[in-house]
């Protein structure tokens, strides 16, 4: 597309993060956006080809200039599906084709293949957001609505965001994710001590139980972690989602993990699962190395988000000690305030995560197809909030005052 240009910016639209030079891009964010967001991430999906438009995600980039520099930018897409989005819009996609109407192509912006709330556009610091918000907006719905497609969508949006594109015209979907809070622990016990006796008591079981199987388990920083334990994160991942294929969520291949480990060690993690040298375990196991199970993490600042998981074999609660509570051990000790498992069932609430709401935003240019969102987002939205709430109340922590020991 041809750049549109005025007296102060020029907005071009890129098709591949690689055409922004690196710096420029890593000058946006003023250090708040999610790493989702980074340069890097984003360029290690579109790299390996696990974002491009064989996997149904063509890359319509906004990005706005001031001369040769680069002073904010979008990161949307072109979705011919909804996989990898983590918001499943399918019900809406079978009605509208009931109607007659294409619900695909559409535009979104998210953080792709990645259900992390936070997208938002990226600007300098000195720049005015509300302005380059405005600009962008109006941009998208122009691309949108010139190329026939018929939905604007911004997925896991920054709550920042909602007074502004309710003022647009936008319609949020209410959804719900799971978020583990920090508010000062001392340690894991002290953290412990907010559950009933009862649920504390089977955390500590499935906690130590990695002692009893004679199981090591360990954080290794990206820095630290070797080329292998990447590959092997990509082994594990597969192998664990084979078990739930056809209904997976295989959105990165093994490029995208070889990307990682060369350009973002230094905001990954790993969760190291291993048999002991003295383990009966160790004895047929699948790799001799003792290799059980790996998690790879991603940090920034005081957050981290739990991303992938894969184990050779099943092991009795090995993965809440692995996703859950060593990350969360590590957390408190490393004055960790927020710690996000990403997407799964409603187990976490009985570990301590709350179900907390999110939104996406909307905008239809077919006025059926607006019509049948506003017609139903209401009671959707309703339902949601009831589980939400109900998911709440299954939280197992003592009421205060009462259970000392």
């Amino acid at each position: 597309m041809t750049p549109v240009s005025s007296e102060k910016y020029r907005l071009k639209i890129v098709h591949s993060i690689a055409d922004i030079p690196r710096h420029e891009w890593e000058g946006l964010s003023g250090g708040d956006a999610l790493p989702f967001l980074d340069w890097d991430w984003l360029n290690a999906l579109e790299e390996s080809r696990s974002i491009a438009p064989e996997t149904g995600w063509y890359p319509l980039h906004l990005s706005l200039w001031r001369g040769e520099s680069l002073v904010a930018a979008a990161p949307l897409y072109l979705k011919t599906n909804s996989e990898g989005e983590y918001v499943y819009d399918y019900f809406w996609a079978e009605a509208a084709y009931s109607m007659g109407i294409p619900w695909y192509p559409k535009l979104v912006g998210t953080c792709a293949a990645t259900p992390a709330e936070g997208y938002r556009f990226l600007w300098k610091p000195d720049v005015d957001g509300g302005l380059v918000t405005g600009i962008f907006l109006k941009a998208a719905e122009t691309l949108a609505q010139s190329n026939g497609v018929k939905n604007l969508n911004f997925l896991f949006a920054d709550p920042g965001w909602e007074e502004f594109l309710e003022n647009q015209g936008y319609t949020p979907w209410e959804h719900s994710h799971y978020l583990w809070e920090n508010p000062g622990y001392r340690d894991f016990e002290d953290y412990l001590a907010r559950f009933n006796k009862y649920q504390r008591k089977n955390i500590r079981k499935e906690y130590s139980r990695r002692l009893e199987q004679d199981i090591s388990v360990r954080i290794i920083p990206g820095e630290e972690a070797s080329p292998e334990h990447y590959r092997r994160m990509f082994d594990l991942f597969t192998i664990t989602n084979d078990k739930f294929a056809p209904w997976d969520a295989r959105w990165v291949n093994q490029d995208f993990f070889r990307l990682l480990e060369k350009n973002c060690r230094r905001k990954t993690l790993f969760v190291e699962a291993r048999w002991n040298e003295t383990s009966p375990g160790r004895i047929g196991a699948a790799e001799e190395d003792g290799l059980i199970a790996l998690a790879l993490l991603v940090r920034q600042g005081k957050r981290i988000w739990g991303r992938f998981w894969g184990a050779y074999e099943e092991v009795r609660d090995l993965h809440f000690t692995a996703c859950y509570y060593v990350p969360m051990d590590w957390a408190i000790r490393e004055g960790i305030e927020s710690f996000d498992p990403g997407a799964g069932s409603s187990h976490k609430i009985h570990r301590g995560f709350r179900a907390v709401r999110n939104r996406s935003w909307h905008k239809f240019f077919d006025p059926s197809l607006a019509r049948l969102f506003k017609n139903n987002i209401r009671q959707v939205n309703r339902m949601e909030a009831e589980r939400l709430a109900e998911l709440n109340t299954e939280l197992p922590f003592k009421l205060s005052g009462t259970e000392t020991n």
